[in-house]
C-alpha cells in the first residue's frame, strides 16, 4: 500500500456478503438497519466491490464483519476470508478480524491465527448485536491475546440501527454499547489501543472523557454524517482529541463521499483535517 499516494484512510468499512451470497445479517435486521439509516447504495457489498468502490476513491478501508453467532443464531461471515481476499487488494483494503466473544478458549486461539495465518491488522467487537458486557472479566482472556498481538481493536458504542424499529429491537440491547463500560477495558489493558466507534449517542460527553483521560482509547467518527454530529464532539475533534479522531464512514450505510461533503462544512482548524482523513489513523494502524 503506498499511503502516501492515498487521501484518506476509512477506519470502518462492512463486507456485508461473501463470495457464496450468504449475508452478515438475517434479512429482517439487514432491511432494519438499511432503514434505519436510508442507504440506498449497494446494502450487501463484498471485499471486491468494496476493493474497486475505494480504489475509485483513492483511499484505503479497514474491513470487518462481526461475528454475533452465538447471539443472533446467524452463521458469521468468515474473517479468515475476508483477509484472505482482501491479500488481493493490499493497495486499498485493510482486514480486521471478528470473534464470536462467548467462544472462549477457542476464541482465543482464532485471534491469534487470524493474525498469524490471515494477516488481520485488528479486531472489531460489536457488544450489542453480540450481547456481551465487555468489561466482564470472562472476555480479557480476548483482549490479553489481543494486547500480545499488538493490532488495536474497535468497539461499537452507542445506538445502533441493527434492530432499529423492530420490536423489543428485536432483543439487541443498547446498554451494552455504553462507551463507560470500555473504560474499564482501557484502565485494566494500558497496552491495548481501543478504538470506541461512532459518535457515542446518548453517551457522548462519556466518550470524550474516556478519550481525554486514556491514552489508549481513540474515536472513530463513523456512522453520523458529520452535520449532525453533537457540538461537544465537533469542538473536541477539532481542538483537544484532534490527534485522537478517525475518519470513518460505516459503509455501505453511509457513503464516505457523504461523510466527507458533510465533514467539510464542519468548524475544524484546517491543520486538523488531514489528521482526521488520514494521519491519525495510519500512526495508529503503524503504516
Amino acid at each position: 500500500m503506498d499511503i502516501d499516494a492515498l487521501d484518506a484512510i476509512d477506519v470502518h468499512v462492512h463486507v456485508e456478503a461473501d463470495a457464496h451470497g450468504h449475508c452478515s445479517l438475517d434479512p429482517e435486521l439487514l432491511d432494519a438497519s438499511a432503514g434505519y439509516f436510508k442507504a440506498g447504495e449497494n446494502r450487501t457489498p463484498t471485499v471486491e466491490d468494496i476493493a474497486a468502490y475505494y480504489r475509485e476513491r483513492n483511499t484505503a478501508a479497514v474491513v470487518f464483519t462481526v461475528d454475533a453467532t452465538s447471539a443472533t443464531g446467524h452463521p458469521a461471515l468468515s474473517s479468515e476470508e475476508i483477509a484472505d481476499r482482501a491479500a488481493a487488494h493490499a493497495d486499498v483494503l485493510i482486514p480486521f478480524g471478528s470473534v464470536d466473544p462467548h467462544g472462549g478458549a477457542a476464541a482465543v486461539r482464532r485471534i491469534r491465527s487470524l493474525v498469524a495465518d490471515h494477516g488481520v491488522r485488528g479486531f472489531k467487537f460489536h457488544p450489542s448485536l453480540q450481547g456481551f458486557e465487555p468489561h466482564d472479566r470472562r472476555h480479557y482472556p480476548l483482549y490479553d491475546a489481543i494486547t500480545e498481538l499488538g493490532v488495536p481493536v474497535v468497539f461499537h458504542t452507542g445506538q445502533t440501527g441493527i434492530g432499529a424499529g423492530l420490536p423489543g429491537g428485536r432483543g439487541i440491547k443498547l446498554r451494552y454499547s455504553d462507551p463507560m463500560l470500555l473504560d474499564d477495558v482501557a484502565a485494566d489493558f494500558a497496552e491495548l489501543t481501543i478504538v470506541m466507534a461512532h459518535p457515542s449517542v446518548p453517551w457522548q460527553d462519556a466518550a470524550i472523557s474516556i478519550a481525554t483521560h486514556k491514552a489508549n482509547v481513540f474515536i472513530d467518527l463513523s456512522g453520523w454524517s458529520p452535520t449532525y454530529f453533537p457540538p461537544q464532539l465537533v469542538r473536541a475533534a477539532g481542538r483537544w482529541l484532534s490527534d485522537k479522531v478517525l475518519f470513518g464512514s460505516d459503509y455501505p450505510v453511509l457513503t464516505p463521499d457523504r461523510w466527507r461533503r458533510d465533514f467539510a462544512t464542519l468548524d475544524v482548524p484546517d491543520d486538523v483535517r488531514p489528521r482526521i482523513l488520514k494521519d491519525n489513523a495510519r500512526r495508529l494502524l503503524g503504516i
